[in-house]
């Protein structure tokens, strides 16, 4: 069965500016914004904000 548009993958680029990414699927309906979270960035090793490109 072949997956859904509504819970897209997308991609969440560090904004510390290390190039480093997470892949996530999120809800298009839920949150039709870009989506921010605050993860963990290995390059420069520490939280950083992590924005939704697409």
């Amino acid at each position: 069965m072949a997956r859904s548009e509504l819970r897209p993958i997308i991609k969440l680029r560090s904004t510390a500016g290390t190039g480093y990414t997470y892949v996530a699927r999120k809800s298009s309906r839920n949150d039709p914004d870009r989506l921010v979270l605050r993860k963990y960035d290995p390059v420069v090793r520490r939280h950083v904000d992590f924005r939704e490109e697409r």
